[in-house]
């Protein structure tokens, strides 16, 4: 009589269980490059309150990062990078499909100082004077590379007194942005999007010219095995979207090129 009722009270907790799973909304995991943050959060309210069945989950850091959870199997339905070659990477691991892929944005890049610009920047050309303290990326992440992309084109001396003034190396743009503000340096580099309001007053921005500066690429892309695919794809046509571009574009990120030109 006893192991009946066990038996049944099992079964009982089963069905709840059942119940309780299938009765939860379905979620969508977007990892995103961390000058996303505040776009993709507003992107993501917008589409919750559009689709209140739907719950967006964010996971937010450097590309680099990102891809190499993604390469070890973490469960994702959509990455957004902040380049083609963290995007490859993934491609590379069987995780996606090099044919789905779609660029939803651009950026440029720009020298940051604290408001009071206590080295005098003034241009590129002052990031290799003697004693200017720098902050970048760690190498892998994509503001890094642009921003060594940059550095390449210029002369060997440039190079070499650039990188001498080099004082710390942070996982993603947003933590060296911050820093900036903070006034833990002379100077970083970052994207334009990063000057977000609740920074702009804390620092001052020094343009870098159009001949030196890099166009910033960021694609899109489903995971192959994504939890949930068509959610993958809804949210992926969200961002491409109207909507998703205007956004963007509020936050300081350019249309893909070719798309609002």
């Amino acid at each position: 009589m006893h192991r009946v009722l066990f038996l049944l009270c099992a079964l009982w907790l089963v069905g709840c269980g059942a119940g309780s799973i299938a009765n939860q909304s379905p979620e969508i995991t977007v990892f995103a490059a961390a000058s996303l943050t505040d776009a993709f959060t507003e992107m993501a309210e917008t589409y919750e309150a559009q689709n209140p069945s739907v719950t967006v989950r964010l996971n937010f850091g450097g590309s680099s990062q990102l891809a190499a959870q993604l390469r070890e199997g973490v469960p994702a339905d959509v990455f957004a990078s902040a380049n083609q070659a963290q995007m490859e990477a993934v491609i590379a691991a069987g995780r996606i499909e090099g044919g789905n892929t779609a660029v939803f944005a651009t950026n440029r890049l720009v020298i940051i100082v604290p408001a009071d610009n206590p080295a005098n920047i003034t241009s590129l050309e002052d990031l290799a004077q003697p004693g200017v303290q720098l902050i970048l990326a760690v190498p892998g992440v994509p503001i890094r590379n642009y921003t060594d992309d940059i550095v390449a084109a210029l002369p060997a001396q440039f190079q070499t007194n650039f990188y001498a003034n080099l004082v710390s190396e942070e996982e993603n743009v947003r933590q060296g942005a911050a820093k900036i503000a903070l006034g833990e340096a002379d100077a970083g580099v970052v994207y334009t999007s990063d000057v977000t309001p609740d920074l702009a007053s804390r620092v001052q921005q020094i343009p870098i010219p159009d001949e030196q500066n890099i166009v910033a690429t960021y694609p899109l892309a489903p995971l192959s095995d994504a939890p949930q695919p068509a959610l993958a794809q809804a949210f992926m046509a969200f961002v491409l979207g109207e909507q998703g571009q205007e956004i963007l574009g509020r936050w300081g990120f350019g249309a893909p090129l070719g798309l609002g030109e």
